[in-house]
């Protein structure tokens, strides 16, 4: 299935990592409960999904005013990704969005803009073949203020020296696209999951 893109003079693609090029959040979902079970905390998987974009951190801090808990943020931060770095092997790409990196590669900048950490994306990337692809990331700890805001956005497009009217974001989550638009960018959104399988046609 191919992306519709909106029509543009696109001189930068900024794309989400998580669930946009890796096909990542079904493998996170999984490190997430892991991680959380040995801490008797619940997070189920709706608003895991609507909690895209956010960072691990933030997450968990936000776990423990919800159920009124003191996990420590750090180490149930580390356990999770240990836990993800562990599946990495069973990571692949989102098709549709390996098509366009492959197809626009060498022609436009591209940057990766994410809410995890600078390590699991790097892990990411690698294990798909596609880190020599980008030029700039940006990732949680290289700014203040997390998507919806457009702060990461708009420090990924300084970056790479382009304006804001001429980059293009590709995102899955509701919290991304509200940062993009905030950020004064277009956008795509990439299907979730089971919304990609319902997508297929049927033989």
């Amino acid at each position: 299935m191919k992306l519709t893109l909106p029509a543009g003079d696109f001189r930068a693609y900024l794309f989400d990592c998580d669930g946009t090029i890796a096909d990542s959040m079904p493998l996170h979902y999984v490190a997430w409960k892991r991680a959380l079970r040995e801490w008797g905390c619940e997070f189920p998987e709706d608003l895991f999904y609507s909690w895209g974009g956010m960072p691990v951190r933030e997450i968990i801090s936000t776990l423990n005013q919800r159920h009124g808990l003191a996990m420590p943020v750090d180490e149930v931060a580390r356990r999770k990704e240990s836990l993800y770095f562990e599946l990495l092997p069973r990571l692949t790409a989102v098709p549709e969005v390996l098509a366009e990196i492959e197809g626009a590669h060498g022609r436009i900048p591209f940057a990766v803009v994410s809410g995890s950490t600078r390590e699991s994306v790097t892990k990411s990337l690698t294990t798909m073949g596609l880190l020599d692809k980008f030029d700039v990331m940006v990732c949680a700890g290289d700014y203040t203020r997390a998507k919806p805001d457009p702060e990461p956005f708009l420090r990924a497009a300084s970056k790479l020296g382009v304006a804001p009217e001429h980059c293009l974001v590709f995102e899955d989550t509701d919290m991304g696209i509200q940062a993009a638009k905030a950020a004064g960018m277009a956008w795509v959104r990439i299907l979730q999951p089971w919304e990609r399988r319902s997508a297929v046609p049927t033989p």
